[in-house]
């Protein structure tokens, strides 16, 4: 792969609550590889984006005078590397290439994304009004939205006929009769539950018909003169076994027949979420065989990839504002607790309800720039724990890590994989901020030849 520097090769510096869409600056650009004709990758690409995510991270901390910035100055931020989402995307296309992704906006409504998302063609899957505002915003068509959600605010499910949102899911008899009443003309996929015992979030214990229960469902569907046009599931967030996406196929195929009994002409299959970045491969082995051998050509076939498609692609750095050594009572060591201006009621929310296990790096000591420095064999460290800024005991972002012991306050640590269910769940609590500022950058042409178009 070829690289090419455009201007002074630096990266666009956008607040994510004031800009909507990325434009040129004056005497910044992207930087990006030129693909040498296909979509195979090397290995360089993953170079060039650790390259950009550097400078990214450099610049604004450098941009950061502690001693009269205004309050707030310091504050933790992303950097995003819309490249890497674009990549995934590719991925999927790849591997799963009869699989419509709908990308699920609650794991990270960032704008860019969104956007990026909608140019490479998926759909979305909205789960309030809020999202689906957000995504018709961005004068993308209704016919790409699924409002899957199984259990609606009236006034919600009223919102959604009036802007011409016609696919939704139901699991309940409740849920038809609101419907019935309220969106007649509804495209209507009745959610199963799945087994999703070995996944890491499991959703089945709240949303999904258990299958003894989806004949009645149908028939009063069928009674109500409603139009069920599909099954949707979802094994759960995380899941570690990709078997259990064959065991829901094979579900959803028999309520398929179920419905065709009843006279529906079930064309919508709806397979979920739950990919994650590190087993993709494993999961779209099984999962592409079992929808071509249980479902026809005919049948449409969509998921809701959020994690997948944005972990990855976030980076956040925090400042260590305070310190404090402990010494162990029996042995007499030290370590040191670690407080930073951001925690689990910010972006690091997924340690309480995600099984998120952020991994602490330093970013800086003192003038010292570690961003991609690997830990040399024999290399002295220091455990420490990680706590938020809020006066919450539970505000612990890590209870033992090992780091250089140079850790001082005024560093900043950073945390990679950091692009899902953090900055959309965080929180005002104690007074901080819920809204930090994202620097993105871009290492694929094709990506920023569709945001810059």
């Amino acid at each position: 792969m070829v690289f090419v520097e455009v201007e002074s090769a630096a990266p666009v510096i956008l607040s994510s609550s004031t800009t909507s869409s990325i434009k040129q600056m004056p005497g910044t650009s992207f930087v990006a590889p030129v693909a040498a004709g296909h979509a195979y990758y090397d290995g360089s690409e993953k170079a060039t984006s650790r390259a950009l995510i550097s400078n990214a991270l450099a610049r604004r901390i450098n941009s950061i005078n502690v001693d009269n910035c205004e309050a707030g100055g310091e504050d933790a931020f992303f950097v995003a590397d819309l490249g890497e989402v674009y990549r995934q995307h590719l991925r999927w296309k790849l591997n799963l290439p009869r699989i419509e992704p709908f990308y699920a906006v609650k794991c990270n409504p960032d704008s860019q994304v969104l956007r990026l998302l909608a140019n490479l063609g998926c759909g979305f899957d909205c789960a309030s009004k809020k999202e689906i505002e957000t995504v018709l915003s961005m004068d993308i068509s209704p016919s790409r939205i699924i409002y899957a959600h199984p259990c609606k605010t009236a006034s919600f499910i009223r919102y959604a006929a009036s802007e011409g949102v016609e696919h939704m899911t139901f699991d309940n008899a409740e849920e038809l009769y609101k419907c019935q009443r309220y969106f007649p003309s509804a495209r209507l996929l009745l959610r199963i539950a799945t087994d999703d015992s070995k996944a890491l979030c499991r959703l089945s214990v709240k949303y999904g018909a258990p299958l003894d229960s989806t004949a009645s469902l149908l028939a009063l569907a069928k009674d109500l003169g409603l139009n069920v046009v599909g099954v949707s599931f979802h094994v759960g967030s995380g899941t570690y076994d990709p078997t259990a996406y064959i065991s829901a196929v094979e579900d959803a195929r028999h309520v398929f027949d179920q419905g065709a009994d009843l006279g529906f002409d079930m064309k919508l299959l709806d397979v979920g979420g739950g990919y994650g970045h590190n087993n993709f491969e494993a999961i779209a082995s099984v999962l592409g065989p079992a929808v071509d051998q249980y479902f026809p050509s005919n049948v449409r076939v969509i998921a809701e990839p959020g994690r997948y498609y944005v972990a990855s692609a976030f980076t956040v750095a925090a400042h260590v504002i305070a310190r404090r050594t402990v010494v162990d009572p029996v042995n007499g060591e030290s370590s040191f607790m670690l407080y930073l201006n951001d925690g689990v009621y910010g972006n690091f929310s997924g340690v309480m309800f995600d099984h998120q296990t952020p991994i602490p790096k330093v970013l800086t000591n003192g003038d010292g720039f570690w961003y991609g420095k690997k830990r040399e064999d024999g290399e002295r460290v220091v455990k420490y724990s990680i706590w938020g800024p809020t006066c919450d005991g539970l505000d612990c972002i890590s209870s033992e890590s090992y780091l250089p012991e140079v850790v001082e306050v005024g560093d900043w640590l950073y945390f990679s994989e950091m692009g899902a269910y953090s900055k959309c769940s965080a929180t005002k609590f104690n007074g901080f901020s819920d809204d930090h500022e994202v620097v993105y950058v871009c290492s694929e042409p094709g990506a920023a030849a569709l945001l810059q178009g």
